[in-house]
């Protein structure tokens, strides 16, 4: 990829909406979908493929990536946490599936009850059913919990980068890296993702960060300097940490944006068309509260948009 340009995976449909309490109609996810795409968006993860007992936001999954397939350009993206899932989500038309597979044993145990080999096996059983479903379909292995745990505290490096290197052996297309708790640093995100590249090369895939704790765009702009051309963030940040009050959860899209397009980075994406998409989204949800510098302050004088 051009070092220049990036791709925006916008994941609020998905991480976002299902850590909110409220289920948007899925009507209006249409429609935030419909505005999200007018805005340049390439990749969206537009909903997760889990039970809907369990996950009730994600009731309507397939009915959202069916919509979602109508626009050429786009990458319809699903999570997918086991092999019934990753049937549902082809059988639907995902493009594209990310399996979340964490890197501190407690998070894995604790949520989805497997050990992290039985997650490498599973991402493994998950390729064989893409190859024989829908072979052109992208497989993205992504490492939760990369950066620090809140069940386990430290996890180790090596722990990471062996987890990364074990999920492209076992037939993932690219494996990112996602700072689930909010934990990491730049120094840390920095040296990271540098390990994780010497291992497996380009198959190295998107930054997820996260706000909790302030330091989102900053691990971005570390991700970014070492090479990392795919990041995931959610639009007003949707998807709020329920242990830290009043602090957005996920990296704020239109900041991300406007941080990479005022450094002269293209994503593709029109900022302004952005934020008018805030507006489905509040529809959809009223009353849940929209994080965003950059909408609330608005462009700078001057601005002239690539």
């Amino acid at each position: 990829m051009h070092s220049d340009r990036v791709l925006i995976s916008e994941v609020g449909p998905r991480d976002g909406l299902q850590s909110v309490k409220h289920t948007m109609p899925t009507a209006h996810k249409l429609r935030w979908i419909d505005a999200l795409v007018a805005s340049g968006l390439q990749e969206i993860e537009v909903a997760s493929f889990v039970p809907a007992h369990l996950l009730p936001q994600m009731a309507d999954a397939a009915l959202v990536v069916q919509h979602a397939r109508q626009y050429p350009h786009l990458a319809v993206m699903a999570l997918v946490p086991n092999r019934k899932g990753a049937e549902a989500a082809l059988k639907a038309g995902a493009q594209k599936l990310t399996i979340p597979v964490s890197a501190s044993e407690a998070h894995s145990m604790a949520n989805v009850r497997k050990t992290r080999e039985a997650m490498v096996e599973e991402v493994r059983a998950i390729v064989q059913i893409r190859n024989d479903l829908a072979p052109h379909v992208k497989v993205e292995a992504g490492i939760s919990t990369a950066f620090g745990c809140t069940l386990q505290g430290l996890v180790a490096e090596d722990d990471v980068v062996k987890l990364a290197a074990a999920v492209i052996e076992a037939g993932a297309d690219e494996s990112g890296l996602s700072d689930t708790t909010g934990m990491a640093n730049p120094a840390q995100v920095r040296r990271l993702f540098k390990r994780v590249f010497a291992e497996i090369g380009n198959k190295t895939g998107a930054a997820h960060m996260h706000n909790i704790r302030g330091l989102g765009l900053a691990n971005c702009l570390a991700a970014y300097d070492v090479g990392v051309r795919t990041f995931d963030s959610s639009m007003a940040g949707l998807g709020g940490c329920p242990y830290a009050p009043g602090a957005s959860g996920n990296v704020v899209t239109e900041d991300l944006v406007f941080m990479l397009e005022a450094m002269g980075i293209q994503t593709g994406v029109n900022i302004p068309k952005l934020i008018l998409a805030r507006q489905a989204l509040s529809d959809g949800l009223p009353g849940e509260p929209l994080y965003g510098m950059t909408p609330e302050a608005g462009l700078p004088k001057g601005w002239v948009h690539a």
